[in-house]
């Protein structure tokens, strides 16, 4: 089997490998999975974390528009409302 190949049917993430993907701490991928935040399932004896890749990247596309909508927000003629009812 190519080395493709495997990458091909390799359908979950360590927690390492979603922390690399996501340029983040192995700890802060643990916290938005114990927060339920990032969906995970436990594998084996010792409770592995595996994250699957589409689910990984449904995480991602949340995040971007999450960013997007709080742009927008903050262009937004409310972001004026909100700040004057804070003071």
């Amino acid at each position: 089997m190519h080395a493709t190949d495997q990458n091909t049917l390799a359908r979950f993430l360590t927690i390492a490998d979603t922390a690399e993907v996501l340029n983040v701490s192995i700890s802060q991928v643990y916290g938005l999975v114990r927060s339920g935040e990032l969906p995970a399932i436990r594998i084996g004896l010792k409770g592995q974390w595996r994250i699957e890749k589409d689910v990984l990247e449904s995480f991602i596309l949340a995040k971007y528009e999450e960013s997007r909508r709080h742009a927008l927000w903050n262009q937004s003629d409310f972001a004026g409302i909100a700040e004057f009812h804070e003071s």
